[in-house]
C-alpha cells in the first residue's frame, strides 16, 4: 500500500513539496518567535493573496492558459514587497507593529477579492490558495518550490549567527557593528518566500501555524537556539509528510490535517515535558559524600545574619 503511494507521480511531487515546506517553515519561524512576530506570516499571507489575484489578472490579460499561470510568481512579488513595507513601517515607528499587521490583513484580503473579480474570476478561485490544494502542484510549481526552499535554507541556516543576534537583542547587534537594517529586511524577505513556498501545501491562512507551532513544540524540550531550530524542522517534516500521507487514504484537507497534527503534537509534548522535567534526577557531583548541608536552610541563616548586621 505504501509502495503504491510512493510510485504515484502525483504523490511524489506532493511529498517532495511537503518535505520542503516542513523543513523551511520552522527555520524562519524560529526567528519570528524570537522576535515576537509570530503573526507576521499571517500578514504576509494575506498580502500574497493580492499577488495571486494580480498574477491571475495579468495572466488573463496575456491570454495565458491556465489563467492562474502567474499566480505563484505574483504571490512571491507581492509577499516580498509587503514584508519589506511592514519592516519599513516598523523601523520608522510611524505605527505599531500590530497595527501594521492588521492593515496588511484587511488590505490583502480586500485587494485579492477585488482583483480576482476584475480578472473575471470569483472568490471561489482563491480557495485553493487560502487553504492549500496539493493536487494542483505541477512540475513547474515544484521546481519553483525547490528553488525558493534552497534560498530560504541557505539564508536561514547560513546567516543564523547574525540573524539570531538581531532577533535576540537588536541594540547589542547595533553596538556590535552588524548591519541591523539589512538583516531585518532579510528576515522579512525570507518570511515572504516561506509563505509562498507553503502556499500550495497548507494554504495562505494556515501557513503561519506551520511556521510557529513546530517551534513552540521544540521550545518545550530544548532551550538552545540551534537545537530549537533543528527540533522544529524535524517536527515540521514529520507532521507534513504524515498529514499528506493520511490524505492519500482519506478524503480530507491536507493543509488542515497537517496543522491539526502539529497542534496535537504540541498538546502532547506540553503535557509530557513537565512530567519528565520533574522526574529528572538532580546531578550530584560527589555521590560518595553525604549531603550534610541543607541549602534552603543555609540560605535562610545567611539572610538572618545579614539582617542582624544591618541593625
Amino acid at each position: 500500500m505504501i509502495m503504491l503511494m510512493l510510485t504515484d507521480p502525483f504523490m511524489q511531487r506532493a511529498l517532495i513539496a511537503a518535505l520542503l515546506v516542513g523543513l523551511t517553515a520552522p527555520v524562519v519561524g524560529t526567528y519570528l518567535v524570537q522576535r515576537k512576530l509570530s503573526l507576521l506570516g499571517d500578514g504576509i499571507g494575506h498580502v500574497a493573496l493580492t499577488g495571486v489575484a494580480l498574477g491571475w489578472l495579468v495572466g488573463a490579460g496575456m491570454g495565458l492558459a491556465p489563467s492562474d499561470a502567474l499566480a505563484v510568481p505574483g504571490a512571491v512579488v507581492a509577499a516580498v514587497v509587503g514584508a519589506v513595507l511592514i519592516e519599513v513601517v516598523r523601523r520608522r515607528g510611524r505605527t505599531s507593529g500590530d497595527l501594521a499587521l492588521a492593515i496588511m490583513f484587511y488590505g490583502g484580503i480586500a485587494g485579492g477579492v477585488l482583483l480576482i473579480g476584475i480578472a473575471g474570476g470569483s472568490s471561489g478561485n482563491l480557495m485553493q490558495y487560502l487553504f492549500g490544494s496539493i493536487s494542483t502542484v505541477s512540475e513547474a510549481d515544484l521546481w519553483l518550490t525547490v528553488v525558493l526552499s534552497l534560498v530560504v535554507l541557505t539564508i536561514g541556516v547560513g546567516l543564523r549567527h547574525a540573524l539570531f543576534s538581531v532577533s535576540h537583542d537588536e541594540e547589542f547587534a547595533i553596538a556590535s557593528g552588524l548591519p541591523v537594517w539589512a538583516l531585518n529586511v532579510i528576515v522579512a524577505v525570507v518570511s515572504a518566500l516561506t509563505v509562498t513556498v507553503a502556499m500550495r501545501v497548507v494554504g495562505l491562512l494556515l501557513v503561519s501555524a506551520l511556521m510557529i507551532v513546530p517551534v513552540a513544540v521544540a521550545q518545550q524540550v530544548t532551550h538552545a537556539f540551534g537545537r530549537t531550530m533543528f527540533t522544529a524542522c524535524v517536527v515540521g517534516v514529520v507532521v507534513c509528510v504524515s498529514g499528506l500521507s493520511i490524505t492519500y487514504w482519506y478524503n480530507v484537507s491536507p493543509g488542515a490535517t497537517i496543522v491539526v497534527l502539529a497542534i496535537a503534537v504540541y498538546a502532547v509534548v506540553s503535557l509530557v515535558a513537565p512530567l519528565l522535567t520533574r522526574r529528572r534526577p538532580t546531578h550530584d557531583p560527589h555521590p560518595d559524600l553525604p549531603d550534610d548541608v541543607d541549602l534552603p536552610a543555609a540560605a535562610t541563616e545567611r539572610a538572618a545574619a545579614a539582617a542582624k548586621e544591618c541593625r
